[in-house]
């Protein structure tokens, strides 16, 4: 890489990707080339998977300390029952406001971001070490999670000040939507779309944004500007994230006919994407949600509101094997806000949900 200039603490710098800007908050890598590839499409007629449309109001739980249940109604069997209540209000008494998505690692962390309902486009990463939560029996006791920064007679207890040792509170940076927090289970990076909106569901610009996040200080070190553009056919981003245990990224959208989904890979300066070539016919829901990996499965799963589809990974490769047979299909009730769907290394994926933010798990491989 050619050093161009140096001043006021700003490095300006060109590579094969474009240019480079750093600065004491993060580095921005400016994509040149197209990160989009985009070839024959064709449909595919998974019937299995059922269209739930978003509820006029979502359910609000009535008791918000008790351990709760969402169970599957439709298609495959499946209970989550809370694994975590998470705190409610937050440190010092902050309003955190929605959880937007979640990511695990393997036995050891979980992450939250929130979006606070007053800040538009902000938000910011809660860092939970749940292997000490647990060893602490917190799953038996999860309502001890949720009250941990209530006060009592003006003081907190002992057992509160243990478990505040065990959460990191991470500062507010600009996130966008909030909802495609996602680990990648080859490199063990964190990354998210920074995917502003001017109003619900548009974005402000036509670029996209991959924000990479530094485990220890929660905020962006790195972040790569890009076009997903091929031809005519242009992308301004995407609003969910996962990957396998490859490092392959993915994301979904609905343009409106048809569920697309993404692959690809991103690296240090610059990301690439294809879409893959089958177009889904049904897909689960109003809403997009979360898009999730299960790492022992091996499964792709697609999140909307009260209804969650999925199909194995392998199927995509190529110009893709999907059939019906592929895919299996979940309506739960009752229908609460489905913000996301995170693996902590086992095959029993852990659902975060809203209204009140908790964190249930799965009863079986899902």
């Amino acid at each position: 890489m050619k050093l161009i200039r140096i001043c006021c603490g700003i490095i300006l710098s060109f590579c094969l990707c474009g240019s480079v800007t750093a600065n004491a908050k993060f580095t921005v890598y400016h994509q040149k080339s197209s990160a989009l590839k985009k070839g024959s499409l064709r449909y595919v007629n998974n019937k299995k998977v059922k269209y739930v449309k978003v509820p006029k109001k979502y359910h609000h739980v009535a008791h918000k300390s008790d351990e709760h249940k969402i169970k599957g109604v439709k298609g495959k069997k499946v209970t989550f029952t809370t694994r975590y209540l998470l705190p409610f209000p937050g440190k010092n008494n902050q309003r955190w406001g929605n959880p937007q998505s979640i990511a695990m690692t393997k036995h050891k962390y979980m992450y939250v971001v929130y979006c606070p309902t007053n800040l538009k486009n902000k938000g910011r990463i809660v860092r939970f070490n749940i292997k000490k939560l647990d060893k602490m029996g917190i799953r038996l006791h999860p309502e001890k999670l949720q009250r941990a920064y209530i006060k009592k007679n003006g003081h907190y207890s002992k057992l509160q000040k243990q478990i505040q040792k065990y959460i990191k509170v991470g500062p507010i940076f600009v996130t966008g939507h909030g909802q495609s927090l996602a680990y990648n289970w080859k490199n063990h990076g964190l990354y998210m779309w920074r995917d502003k909106e001017k109003a619900p569901r548009i974005p402000t610009s036509k670029w996209g944004y991959i924000l990479h996040i530094d485990h220890e200080k929660l905020r962006p070190d790195k972040m790569i500007r890009f076009r997903l553009k091929h031809k005519k056919f242009s992308v301004p981003g995407g609003h969910t994230l996962t990957f396998d245990k490859s490092g392959n990224a993915y994301f979904w959208s609905n343009p409106g006919f048809g569920g697309y989904v993404y692959k690809g890979k991103i690296h240090k300066k610059s990301v690439k994407f294809r879409l893959t070539h089958q177009i889904l016919r049904h897909i689960p829901g109003t809403r997009i949600q979360s898009m999730g990996y299960n790492p022992i499965r091996k499964r792709l799963l697609l999140v909307s509101d009260g209804s969650i589809a999925s199909f194995s990974a392998k199927k995509l490769k190529g110009r893709g094997h999907l059939t019906n047979k592929s895919f299996e299909w979940t309506k739960f009730s009752p229908i609460r806000e489905f913000e996301g769907i995170a693996y902590d290394g086992t095959s029993h994926g852990n659902l975060l949900v809203n209204h009140y933010p908790e964190v249930l798990q799965a009863d079986k491989p899902f």
